[in-house]
């Protein structure tokens, strides 16, 4: 392995040029564990490391890419060894520190999964830190009490990667699921995924909402934030739990307090990116077992090459990426 392929992104005046570029291994970043990359997927995040305004890299030229899933060819830490399969997601990978979009990547250890029994590399990314965004975000409902019997559960922008990956496990796990998209074609695909009801967003988000609504959701998944996390959280039941984990909506929740003090409603704030490793490999057992919807994985994920990744970068900020994108090496 002399030289091999890796996306880069630099920065030209106020611009950024995406292109494919040979690497070598000194070219990577320090690290103690060099990874032969199988697999990587592209999530909202990557999408903002190649936008010229997307505030997620500091230094250029970059690779991106938050998510890997490979083989260990390289340790210099005891708890890793040649031929291990694991997982990377987060931490500062493809932030501040070159990621997953390279036949290479060196990692630090500390930030390893190992991949669990019941998981394939490419199974792995098609969860990715979406999917594992999801997995985390239904696990704390779980732990809030909100079980199938307590009533539906809404996932807002259900089409993208978390809301896709939420909306099969919801159903895996029994829930009766509410799935929420402005995109009336994908209809279908929402309800092969085991969506029960499609609602669009002004539904969801109508204009001039009130601050204290019907009580429709016995939980929601949002991935979206801004004014939508405002409307579902006036339209939670009571003592339900809305777990937000993203800003595609914005970050400003133009919201009151009533619905936490009058209904006792639970907002939990999802963090995928430094989840403590104890609690990460515990959701990642639950992706390979209770939560795998082993029957829709292929049809949540889209399989492209390295080639193929900068026009997907482009699409994704502008909501045009059904489900899971994996790059395959």
């Amino acid at each position: 392995m002399d030289q091999f392929k890796a996306l880069v992104v630099n920065k030209v005046e106020d611009d950024t040029n995406i292109a494919i570029q040979e690497f070598t291994k000194e070219d990577l970043p320090e690290g103690d564990v060099l990874i032969k990359v199988h697999y990587s997927s592209v999530n909202y995040k990557d999408g903002l490391a190649a936008h010229p305004k997307g505030n997620i890299v500091r230094n250029y030229p970059h690779v991106p890419g938050i998510d890997l899933a490979g083989v260990v060819a390289e340790s210099d830490h005891p708890d890793w060894k040649e031929g291990d399969r694991v997982i990377v997601t987060s931490y500062e990978l493809g932030v501040s520190h070159y990621g997953g979009f390279s036949e290479y990547a060196r990692v630090k250890s500390d930030w390893i999964v190992p991949l669990p029994d019941g998981l394939s590399l490419k199974e792995a990314m098609v969860y990715g830190t979406a999917g594992f965004t999801a997995a985390l975000s239904v696990y704390q409902i779980e732990q809030a009490g909100i079980k199938p019997d307590k009533g539906p559960i809404l996932v807002t922008g259900a089409t993208g990667g978390v809301g896709s990956m939420a909306v099969a496990i919801l159903a895996k796990k029994g829930y009766e699921v509410v799935a929420s998209t402005g995109k009336e074609s994908e209809h279908s695909y929402l309800k092969k995924l085991g969506a029960t009801t499609i609602v669009g967003r002004e539904e969801v988000a109508p204009e001039g909402f009130k601050p204290i609504g019907k009580q429709k959701w016995a939980g929601v998944v949002d991935p979206v934030g801004g004014e939508t996390l405002a409307a579902v959280l006036s339209n939670t039941m009571y003592g339900g739990a809305v777990a937000v984990s993203g800003l595609t909506g914005g970050p400003k929740v133009p919201t009151t307090v009533f619905p936490f003090i009058l209904r006792g409603v639970n907002l939990l704030g999802i963090d995928s990116v430094y989840c403590p490793m104890e609690k990460r490999k515990e959701i990642w057992k639950k992706a390979a077992d209770e939560y795998k919807p082993s029957e829709h994985l292929e049809a949540i994920q889209n399989e492209i090459t390295l080639d193929e990744l900068p026009d997907v970068l482009r699409n994704i900020l502008n909501g045009k990426v059904r489900g899971r994108t994996i790059v395959a090496f």
